[in-house]
């Protein structure tokens, strides 16, 4: 059994994520092979707050090019969790907002 840090990698800090937050959705950079309970339970374990729901989605390693030589970037996994509606906000956003 994976423990919550192993699930929850890093935050996703762009400006449509940021956007979500007066929504009470945070977005986050899972482990690929975690599944959406798995999820659920790691954030309100780490943040001490209740879930509602998770969506999940697999972002595909982009094409990179270093003058002839061409690869691809990391594959990685995205959950955009939901929080119910009594739940208080996240503290690790507050001073990113």
């Amino acid at each position: 059994m994976k423990i919550a840090q192993d699930i929850v990698l890093a935050p996703v800090i762009t400006e449509k994520s940021m956007a979500g937050i007066a929504d009470k959705k945070y977005t986050f950079k899972v482990a690929k092979d975690a599944n959406k309970i798995e999820i659920a339970q790691a954030v309100e374990t780490l943040f001490k707050v209740k879930v509602d729901k998770v969506n999940t989605i697999s972002v595909r390693g982009k094409e990179k090019r270093m003058g002839r030589y061409s690869g691809y970037t990391a594959s990685w996994k995205k959950a955009i969790v939901t929080l119910k509606k009594d739940s208080k906000p996240i503290e690790f956003f507050d001073g990113l907002v």
